[in-house]
């Protein structure tokens, strides 16, 4: 018996030992093997990390003037547990019938979507404790919040009951005040937080800054210990990004634009305002457009998302006769008083080119030319007197078929590539190339401010709040394009396209007491198929004010108006004209009433006849439209002689100073085919023509040739002139006397004239 309990004692001692040896094992092995783990486990249940959200940066305007930013937002969320409880303890309340009824008639979500919220319950059948309503319900605004307030608070005096169901959570969320305004500009975040598209998606690593934390020791009732240890991590706060635009010139754009939008009802519109100085982009409006607030209300319109400015291709049509007038200027092949035919222009290997104008009208010069918009002008100066390979270059020079580098996302380059001689000739108008509305805006500024070709930016600066850095953004000039001579002359010339009150296609745009320069553009669309629609097409405007010192270049472009028989002056130009106006007004830039009628009294002096004299300047060895081209441009007009590309030697020479109506003669040839009319010459420049005539000469009188008289005797060529003072002067009598019937031999006879007939004017005038 003794025996057997001294078993049991040991038995159990053993037991216990074993249990203690096991207990301390444990502990062992939690304390110190796996303490960290569950040191770890243990902190989680009694520390707690709550995130502290930061601020995104804002995007403002060039003032300041904030066009997106951060506002207070607030999620609704409903109780079915508690919904249900409240309203099975009262059913007379029908409380599930009037939430559904409001959150419905507030959010505008469907009843049927509230109700299965409401009645939500978790894999175990039990009804869910909270469930926010989204999309509708997910960070609205204060003005919805209150009302949604307001019901809970209702519901509150009608349970006695603190917690009825329905919660209003804080958050935040990216709020856009001015509404759709720069909408495509801007872009949107959308209720995930998520940048979307536009210079939120761009500059999402700039705006979002860095989310924060606070870590503390808590109670069991989730209370901070005070004298707990606090792990903190500062939110870092997104940058602040200012843009070029300016609100007010945008709201002027986006206001005229509409309003055409509504009565033209287009595909699409567009419009882009810059200071050509700089090429600050100070409006940029694509319509049609959405409202980055409501955005999901447009999901079923993608064009609205679409940033037509830079995201678009066209053919310019007839605003890109600026490239073609600006080369050939710069080239001196532009002398607005040289003539030409209008009408149609053959092109080789292809089908003529005719004005809108089907018969032209008539011999007109090249200013006149321009001003109607004259496609048989522009092929002329562009393809037969620059040249293919030439006015390509100029076309790559200013910008075309390369990305400009502006600070928006999805910029396409556009294409200029050139096969055929049709090809070359039709780019000369605006047509075979397709450019997008920022590359027609660069190049125009280029004009403008002095032949430099710049870097569009939309983006003026980038600030960092936390450190206080700034980023500015500076002009950046790409290359000279023109000279600051060639800018201010082309300036002159589309400025007649607006002031011409009668013929200028661009009149619709003047603007009293301010100079405008303009162009008007009317292009078919390009079917897939090949060829042009015959009632499709894109009108734009495109100019600059003030002349004399450009502010800002505009550019209006309407996609298929739905009345086909308007054009661009029509169309786009009284647009262009609101929204410059007002442009110009907001920044400073006043009417000058007075310089306006200085102008109209300088344009009546012009249409005066030229100064009564003028020095020759010496053109040999240039090309015979370079020549024409410098004569022209101190009132003279050349007749050109023979049928070579160069002038060999002119008449009179470099430096006489003769009366502006008289002709200056360009030799192209050694042997001449007949006798040029010599009226307006002094006596010696007629004896020197009838030397390179190898004709001998006499005259009578004095003063210039005021009459001639040729004849031939075999291969002997007499030229008989007649000589009279100037208009206006009257000579001595005592001076005739030595004139009268004066004899002068020049030459030897025809040998080498080799002509038959007279004629009073030039026999060739190969400039054409």
């Amino acid at each position: 018996m003794t025996k057997r309990i001294k078993l049991r004692t040991l038995l159990a001692g053993g037991v216990i030992t074993l249990l203690f040896v096991a207990l301390w094992g444990r502990i062992y092995w939690v304390q110190v093997a796996h303490a960290e783990f569950w040191s770890e486990q243990a902190r989680s249940t009694w520390v707690t990390t709550k995130k502290l959200v930061q601020e995104r940066g804002t995007i403002s305007d060039r003032t300041g003037t904030v066009l997106a930013g951060d506002a207070a937002a607030y999620t609704l969320a409903l109780s079915p547990k508690i919904i249900h409880q409240l309203d099975d303890a009262n059913p007379q309340w029908k409380l599930i019938d009037q939430i559904a009824a409001k959150v419905t008639s507030v959010l505008g979500k469907p009843e049927t979507e509230v109700r299965k919220i409401i009645d939500a319950k978790t894999s175990k059948g039990a009804y869910f404790a909270q469930r926010e309503v989204q999309p509708e319900g997910w960070k609205v605004d204060k003005e919805v919040a209150d009302r949604l307030t307001a019901f809970r608070d209702q519901m509150r005096e009608l349970t006695g009951k603190k917690d009825v169901g329905i919660y209003l959570i804080e958050d935040k969320k990216r709020y856009y005040p001015n509404g759709s305004l720069a909408s495509q500009i801007l872009g949107y975040q959308n209720k995930e937080g998520v940048a979307i598209m536009g210079l939120e998606k761009t500059l999402d690593d700039d705006l979002r800054g860095e989310e924060g934390s606070i870590t503390y020791v808590k109670d069991g009732k989730r209370t901070q210990l005070a004298d707990g240890e606090i792990e903190a991590k500062q939110a870092v706060d997104g940058k602040n990004v200012m843009l070029t635009i300016d609100r007010d010139i945008q709201y002027y754009m986006e206001q005229a634009m509409k309003t055409a939008y509504e009565q033209y009802h287009p595909l699409s519109m567009t419009a882009i305002a810059a200071d050509p100085k700089t090429m600050d982009i100070l409006g940029m409006v694509s319509l049609p457009d959405f409202n980055p607030n409501n955005y999901w209300d447009y999901a079923k319109n993608l064009s609205s998302f679409k940033n037509n400015a830079v995201q678009s291709i066209y053919e310019p049509g007839s605003t890109f006769k600026i490239v073609t007038l600006a080369a050939a200027v710069q080239e001196g092949l532009f002398n607005p008083n040289d003539k030409y035919m209008s009408g149609t222009v053959q092109i080789p290997k292809s089908k003529p080119v005719n004005d809108i104008k089907r018969g032209g009208w008539g011999e007109i010069t090249y200013l006149e030319g321009l001003k109607r918009s004259s496609n048989v002008a522009f092929v002329k100066l562009g393809y037969e007197k620059l040249g293919k390979t030439k006015f390509k270059q100029y076309i790559d020079n200013f910008g075309f078929g390369q990305k400009t580098g502006i600070e928006l996302a999805g910029e396409i380059a556009g294409t200029t590539q050139l096969t055929w001689e049709r090809d070359y000739a039709a780019a000369t108008f605006g047509q075979a190339v397709s450019v997008t509305p920022i590359q027609q805006v660069a190049a125009v500024a280029a004009v403008a401010n002095g032949g430099k070709l710049m870097e569009p930016h939309i983006i003026k600066s980038i600030s960092d709040p936390n450190t206080g850095e700034k980023v500015v953004t500076e002009p950046k000039v790409i290359r000279q394009v023109i000279s600051e001579q060639t800018s201010k002359k082309v300036g002159e010339y589309l400025e007649q396209v607006v002031s011409d009150k009668e013929i200028g296609t661009g009149r619709n745009a003047y603007i009293e007491g301010y100079r405008i320069a303009g162009k008007t553009g009317t292009a078919q669309k390009a079917q897939a198929a090949g060829g042009y629609a015959e009632d499709k097409f894109v009108v734009s405007f495109i100019g600059y004010a003030p002349v004399e010192d450009p502010k800002i270049v505009l550019y209006v472009l309407v996609d298929e108006p739905d009345d086909k028989t308007l054009g661009g002056g029509s169309v786009a130009a009284p647009i262009f004209k609101e929204i410059m106006q007002k442009s110009l007004l907001h920044l400073g830039v006043l009417p000058d009433i007075k310089k306006d009628a200085d102008k109209d009294k300088k344009d009546e002096a012009e249409a005066t006849p030229a100064p009564v004299t003028a020095k020759v300047t010496d053109v040999t060895n240039q090309t015979v439209t370079q020549a024409k081209s410098k004569l022209g441009n101190s009132s003279f007009e050349a007749i050109v002689l023979g049928k070579g590309d160069k002038v060999v030697s002119q008449l009179p020479k470099a430096g006489a100073v003769l009366p502006t109506s008289q002709h200056v003669y360009l030799m192209t040839e050694k042997t001449l085919g007949s006798v040029p009319s010599l009226k307006g010459l002094s006596l010696r420049d007629a004896l020197d023509m009838c030397s390179l005539l190898g004709a001998s000469c006499t005259a009578s009188g004095q003063g210039y040739v005021s009459g001639q008289q040729a004849t031939r005797d075999g291969d002997k060529l007499s030229i008989a002139l007649t000589l009279s003072p100037p208009a206006g002067t009257t000579i001595e009598p005592a001076a005739t006397k030595t004139a009268t019937d004066k004899q002068v031999q020049s030459g030897t006879g025809g040998d080498g004239a080799g002509a038959a007939d007279v004629d009073d004017s030039a026999v060739d005038d190969a400039g054409d």
